[in-house]
């Protein structure tokens, strides 16, 4: 991690130096002020007057220099109009093709605007954040209540940039004309579905879309996957966004894709059957729970052997991954004909050894072009949905019985064998057609440091909530300040920067808001793993169901992820912050366990289910915001490498629904009439902890 003032002076553009925030002088005097209020020679209420003053004095210059800079690009904007309403005329290509020329170099130069408004409005969040954390109150509610809504407030011009806007609208809307609409009346304001593709309006929607934190349904999907896009794309990440161009191959990240799809649908495809196989086999119903939750514990291992495999290769773990589940889910249907729940049982651990899914990850956020990164991050959330809904529902489908050579084929075993055959058949298509991005050999060499698998992409809040929220603290920033504070030396800022190198060493740089979202996301895997997996024993218990009906109920509760994410991340997160969303969505999965217990006689189908999809809806709600979220509190040494946030995220998750499968089997032995309640109680437990932790840090963490 680098300190902000030296990232500052780093990244800043040479010849706009002085129009810069002066960060280390307003460092300086935070810390004189803490000196002289420790030694009695300052009242407070003067030290909060001269800082506003200053910060007010240093805002200023910012803003008077952007709107400058502004009016020097509509001038030259301007002239260009002309030109263009000349070519109208008399068009010419040469000179049509040297107009486009010129608009791109506007274009560029507006993208080192973005740049320069961005690193100002960081360094004022650091130095607030700062000041509040050295005096031990809240400057900045004060400062933002006070310039939010004023009109002659320069802060405004910062963290709104209307004008910048309009500028990005003049510049693609010619540059639309001028490439793809000559001859037609049509503009980009007729057609906003189809973007123009130009790298520099690429490169400045970027821009725009990370500095205003804007929200859509990408973003939403995109949060699910934890692939996270630490900061607004420099000069630097333009070149090395190029040579990710070289890297990308849209069949390798089909092929990922596919690969997530598969492992999903592996995952859910025998929940519905699970309790009848272990009875098949002598052992108890609720031993359906060990069954299940056996693939979760070797993915404990497997994730983090795959994260670090993937440092070398993506390419080898993938074919490990499908020759690893092949074998798994072989030995998952021959458990029938061996008679035997230990096969079962290795035959799940196996299919738990072959989870790729950090590697993925891993794809996307190395091998993807940064400009279509957000679209492959959706798409890996919706092929672990359609997996989710595929896998119960195709169970639902495999009702038959017959026999081949001893061999038996019934729904217990026919699972096994479809997921069997789809693995060798990817194997196969894999081997034809993935291509190994090439590296370099530094890269081969320090590839834990370079790399970026954790989530991506959070969002905030929308550009009409204009500007309280960019200037909320996050627990990174604080890091970021405590280098500053405590490791000034290069060779401090340097070993800062360094990964994590063991699970110990993540766990130490987890503060106390990663924790809380952690806990969160325990939680809510719990309780969805509860739910899922004692399905088939609770229904058929209560209300008699047969497989096809429980893989119905799952595969409906699966096709609620999508329309759900559309409506939160196309609606419903513009209109309330995340932090909101956080609270009431965890509240309402508390409402769906209290709804579930039994505690009238008799227990009744639209109980159950109204109960099951308030929990379930309410727990996908909450997993896209909290991983929104965490993404943005995670510390950045967290990001890269093997021990990264995405890795705890999914161990914590992991963890979570081994324990839930282990505590259905536990409560089994209460008996199936005990089950329902048993196992909720832990789940509300577990709930209501993490609520009264969002409560206590609701105004501190986020």
């Amino acid at each position: 991690m680098v300190a902000f003032g030296k990232k500052l002076k780093e990244r800043s553009i040479q010849e706009w130096q002085r129009y810069y925030i002066n960060y280390k002088l307003m460092k300086k005097k935070v810390n004189q002020y803490g000196r002289q209020l420790e030694g009695g020679n300052l009242e407070r209420r003067h030290v909060l007057k001269d800082f506003s003053r200053m910060l007010d004095n240093q805002i200023e210059k910012v803003a008077l220099f952007m709107l400058e800079q502004q009016g020097l690009l509509a001038s030259r904007l301007q002239f260009l109009r002309q030109s263009h309403d000349a070519l109208q005329e008399e068009p010419q290509i040469s000179q049509i093709s040297n107009l486009k020329e010129d608009y791109r170099a506007v274009g560029q130069d507006l993208l080192k605007l973005l740049h320069f408004v961005e690193m100002n409005a960081t360094g004022i969040r650091k130095i607030l954040k700062k000041f509040d954390k050295r005096f031990g109150y809240r400057f900045t509610n004060y400062y933002v209540k006070t310039r939010a809504n004023h009109p002659y407030s320069e802060l405004q011009q910062v963290f709104r940039h209307v004008g910048l806007g309009a500028v990005v609208g003049a510049v693609s809307r010619n540059l639309h004309e001028l490439q793809n609409n000559q001859g037609s009346y049509l503009s980009i304001y007729d057609q906003p579905a189809l973007p123009l593709q130009d790298p520099v309006v690429d490169s400045i929607r970027a821009a725009v879309d990370r500095l205003t934190h804007s929200t859509n349904f990408l973003n939403f999907m995109a949060q699910h996957a934890f692939i996270m896009q630490e900061e607004l794309p420099s000069p630097q990440d333009e070149e090395e966004s190029v040579e990710q161009d070289g890297r990308y191959h849209f069949m390798s990240l089909l092929l990922n894709l596919v690969n997530t799809f598969l492992y999903m649908v592996n995952t859910y495809i025998i929940v519905p059957t699970a309790d009848d196989y272990s009875m098949s086999l002598g052992a108890a119903a609720t031993v359906c729970g060990v069954v299940i939750g056996a693939m979760a514990v070797a993915q404990l291992f497997s994730s983090v052997y795959f994260s670090a495999w993937s440092n070398k290769s993506y390419f080898k773990p993938l074919v490990f991954s499908s020759i690893v589940l092949f074998i798994g889910n072989l030995l998952y249907a021959l458990a029938f004909d061996f008679n035997s729940i230990a096969v079962l049982l290795i035959g799940r651990l196996f299919c738990g050894l072959g989870s790729a899914r950090a590697v993925n990850r891993r794809y996307i956020s190395d091998c993807v072009p940064l400009k279509i990164r957000m679209q492959a991050s959706a798409g890996f959330v919706s092929a672990s949905a359609l997996g989710m809904a595929c896998g119960p529902a195709l169970a639902g489908l495999l009702q038959t019985r017959f026999e081949i050579y001893q061999l038996t084929f019934n729904q217990d075993t026919l699972p096994g064998w479809v997921m069997a055959v789809a693995w060798l058949l990817y194997l196969v298509w894999l081997a034809i057609s993935f291509r190994e991005p090439a590296r370099e050999p530094e890269e081969i060499h320090n590839a834990s440091e370079e790399s970026n698998n954790s989530g991506e992409a959070g969002q905030e809040v929308n550009l009409e909530k204009g500007i309280k929220e960019p200037l909320l603290i996050t627990s990174e920033e604080i890091e970021e300040e405590e280098v500053e504070d405590e490791e000034e030396s290069e060779e401090a800022s340097e070993d800062s920067r360094k990964p994590a190198n063991s699970i110990v060493a993540a766990y130490r740089l987890l503060t106390p808001s990663v924790k809380v979202q952690l806990l969160i996301y325990f939680m809510l895997k719990y309780a969805m793993e509860i739910l899922l997996s004692e399905s088939s024993v609770v229904t058929t218990y209560y209300f008699g169901w047969s497989t096809s009906s429980v893989a119905i109920f799952l595969a409906c509760l699966g096709l609620t992820v999508l329309p759900v994410n559309i409506v939160i991340g196309s609606y419903i997160s513009n209109m309330f912050e995340d932090r909101q969303i956080l609270l009431v969505s965890e509240i309402m999965v508390c409402v769906g366990i209290l709804l579930s217990f039994h505690v009238v006689v008799p227990y009744t189908v639209p109980q159950y289910v109204c109960s099951g999809l308030i929990m379930f809806v309410s727990a996908e709600v909450l997993e896209g915001v909290n991983l929104s979220l965490l993404s943005r509190v995670m510390s950045t040494r967290l990001s890269r490498g093997t021990y990264n946030g995405g890795l705890l995220s999914t161990e914590a998750g992991t963890i979570a629904r081994v324990i839930a499968d282990v505590t259905i089997t536990l409560a089994g032995y209460f008996g199936r009439s005990m089950l329902l309640n048993a196992t909720l109680l832990p789940s509300l437990v577990i709930c209501v902890l993490s609520i009264v932790a969002t409560c206590f840090t609701y105004n501190s963490l986020y």
